[in-house]
């Protein structure tokens, strides 16, 4: 373990840290989480209820479902805030390969195939996104790789092939679901832990083109990529059939003036996964501008605490995983409300903390709970 004491003389930081969390959990974090959970509680209520009612016969079924994953959510994010750091660094290969069986399980019978889509895995009442879960194994394991290997990271053969490798492993059973989105959101945690690692500049400008080239080729070959893409640049141009989502979002969006309607139209199955990943739609339709505003407050409020945990932290390895649980969140709410507001095309990516979604919620504060663990040894 000569490597992993050897100290990183340009950041003055120790690569591991062997001692237990001994400071206060960052209670501003914990304020603000519970109002933005709270907040999504509500919005999963308000936006689920009549479409529960037709399909299940009973308007609380999508949010009695939703708090039994908050409950089961603050349990495991208590865990995680409370467990000794070096418990959870030597849990994170397990966890890691935990996540890839579970990426190979839903190409398996065992997958759900779900709008064309095998990227569940349904186990009687309940189902399971192995993406949701990925993104914290793959940020973690570029966390480790990225503190442990300083003075190898700018090098090509030991920097970049091993990351990228376990990305591109990652990305590649994602594809084969297929979820393009997904590879994509695990691409740009790739290339932002690359960015504050020490990766090489001209390496990342490479892979971003060698990225951009399998985007392209994978639109140009897949034909609804294609019409997705189209529909995007133009929504209203096929506003009936692949724009049809988004044009149903701008139009609640729209319609919520400053205060909101305080109540929505479109989600009266007019707006497609209104309570999933079109959230946001109904909360602009429902709460207006304010009601926009003040949820973007909120993250940006928990990012900045977000923030303060990881410039606080003296080890690297801690201050690398601390950015990397920020970033699953932080790509994810950006994403969310890009596609909502029209600005990238539609991804399937969930509002952290907001969306209906077991696998997604469980996701989020389990980020929340390792924040809390490395809050207490923020400076």
């Amino acid at each position: 373990m000569t490597m992993a004491r050897r100290r990183v003389p340009s950041s003055g930081f120790r690569p591991t840290q062997e001692s237990a969390p001994v400071g206060q959990y960052d209670w501003g974090l914990i304020a603000l989480f519970l109002m933005l959970l709270c907040i999504g509680l509500l919005m999963v209520l308000s936006a689920s209820g009549v479409v529960a009612e037709r399909i299940n016969g009973d308007k609380y079924f999508f949010f009695k479902r939703q708090l039994i994953y908050a409950v089961i959510g603050g349990v495991v994010m208590w865990v995680l805030a409370a467990v000794p750091r070096h418990i959870l660094y030597k849990l994170q290969y397990p966890f890691l390969l935990f996540v890839l069986m579970l990426l190979f399980v839903t190409l398996s019978p065992l997958g759900a195939r779900v709008n064309g889509a095998q990227r569940w895995i349904s186990v009687k009442f309940f189902s399971i996104q192995p993406l949701e879960f990925a993104k914290i194994a793959l940020a973690l394991y570029l966390a480790y790789f990225m503190s442990t290997k300083q003075e190898l990271v700018k090098t090509f053969s030991k920097g970049i092939i091993p990351p990228f490798a376990m990305t591109a492993l990652f990305c590649f059973l994602l594809l084969a679901q297929p979820d393009f989105g997904g590879a994509v959101v695990l691409s740009l945690i790739l290339f932002f832990m690359c960015l504050i690692g020490g990766t090489r500049f001209i390496y990342l400008f490479m892979a971003i083109g060698v990225g951009l080239a399998g985007a392209l080729a994978l639109i140009i070959f897949e034909p609804y990529r294609a019409r997705r893409l189209v529909a995007f640049l133009d929504p209203f141009a096929d506003a009936q059939n692949a724009g049809y989502q988004l044009v149903q979002s701008l139009y609640a969006l729209g319609s919520g003036g400053f205060f909101g309607m305080g109540g929505s139209s479109q989600k009266m199955f007019y707006l497609p996964e209104a309570h999933n990943d079109f959230i946001m739609a109904v909360v602009g339709e429902e709460l207006g501008f304010f009601g926009m505003t003040l949820i973007m407050v909120l993250f940006a409020m928990l990012f900045m605490r977000c923030y303060k945990i990881i410039m606080g932290q003296s080890d690297l390895r801690d201050r690398f995983s601390a950015f990397g649980v920020t970033l699953v969140l932080a790509i994810g709410a950006t994403l969310n409300l890009a596609v909502v507001m029209g600005m990238a095309p539609p991804k399937g990516v969930a509002m952290p903390f907001l969306s209906y979604g077991g696998s997604s919620l469980l996701a989020s504060m389990m980020c929340i709970g390792l924040l809390l663990n490395f809050s207490r040894t923020a400076r």
